[in-house]
């Protein structure tokens, strides 16, 4: 596979998840990039914008085993997982897998469940395995985690942990769509208010699991130079720094923005990185891995605004 046909198939992968989603191009490509890192990502978005179905249609468009976990505040780790379920008739523990065993897995409204819960996704965003009584189960290269959380809604919910949120290669926001955008959704799915069912739309699949390992190898020979590294760690250690920043990025941070950015790069058609890479990655890659000082919170300031600011003061390389 060359980075002709990696271009290709980006190509054709937007043109197959707009046939049922409208506009997200962005949205759209820093998934792409996630999984081609072996990433996973947080999609935070008012409700009705689309979020689930777009995670839908991207596993159709890629041929990837789909599963789903509605989180609630009574799920238990094991409806996560699974467990060992004794069976009378063999007269022995049978393992009864959890919806995680997928490839492309949908955390929706991640949030809704206890900290107990959510700590049972961290081995699995880490290691791609899960332990079940003392027996470690893969989960193969294909896994990624995709989940979503309504930001507008605090009664009923848990803030995610600072272990499980650096686990996150990007928090992507999503927002309400433009005038022409939103016109364009009533026209196409405004004839039902259930949610559009994706066989009605004939996704054709640009690729399989397969395909998305050939593009990895290509990723994984992106020249990244040491002048972009540096410039990768100075941005990371930066947010350490900064006065408005309570806690900073960790080290995973930089090792995570140096592997998207290469896939940045692959997917423009290039065999190198440049800076304008790691801008374009840096607010998803890095506005859930810093919390704000209690003055910025007082002052209004977002981790975004704060995010910028280090871009603007550090230096890129030519």
């Amino acid at each position: 596979m060359d980075l002709e046909m990696v271009g290709a198939i980006r190509r054709g992968l937007k043109q197959e998840v707009q046939k049922v989603i409208v506009g997200q191009d962005d949205v759209i490509d820093l998934m792409l990039v996630s999984a081609l890192c072996q990433g996973h990502v947080l999609i935070e978005g008012v409700p009705g914008t689309a979020k689930t179905l777009l995670v839908q249609t991207f596993a159709a468009a890629l041929a990837l085993d789909f599963g789903r976990i509605q989180f609630t505040p009574d799920l238990m780790p094991g409806d996560v997982i699974g467990t060992n379920l004794f069976n009378f008739q063999l007269n022995e523990f049978l393992l009864t897998k959890g919806p995680v065993f997928t490839q492309i897995l949908l955390a929706d409204e991640v949030n809704r469940t206890p900290p107990k819960t959510q700590s049972a996704l961290l081995q699995a965003m880490q290691e791609r395995c899960v332990t079940i009584d003392n027996a470690t189960h893969d989960l193969g290269d294909g896994f990624m985690v995709i989940a979503t959380q309504n930001p507008i809604e605090l009664q009923g919910t848990y803030p995610l942990p600072e272990a499980q949120l650096d686990r996150f290669l990007f928090k992507i926001l999503v927002g309400y769509p433009s005038l022409e955008q939103e016109r364009d959704i009533v026209r196409r799915h405004g004839h039902s208010t259930a949610m559009p069912r994706l066989g009605d739309f004939e996704i054709a699949p640009v690729g399989t699991l397969e395909t998305l390992r050939g593009m990895r190898a290509q990723v994984a020979a992106i020249r990244l130079t040491d002048a972009i590294v540096d410039y990768i760690v100075d941005l990371v250690r930066a947010t350490r720094e900064h006065p408005s920043l309570q806690i900073g990025a960790s080290p995973r941070a930089a090792n995570m923005m140096a592997s998207a950015a290469r896939a940045h790069a692959a997917l423009d058609g290039r065999d190198y990185v440049i800076p304008d890479d790691v801008k374009t990655l840096v607010r998803p890659a890095l506005r859930h891995r810093v919390l704000l000082a209690p003055g910025a919170e007082i002052e209004g300031q977002s981790a975004d605004q704060v995010v910028a600011q280090i871009v603007e003061q550090t230096k890129a390389p030519r």
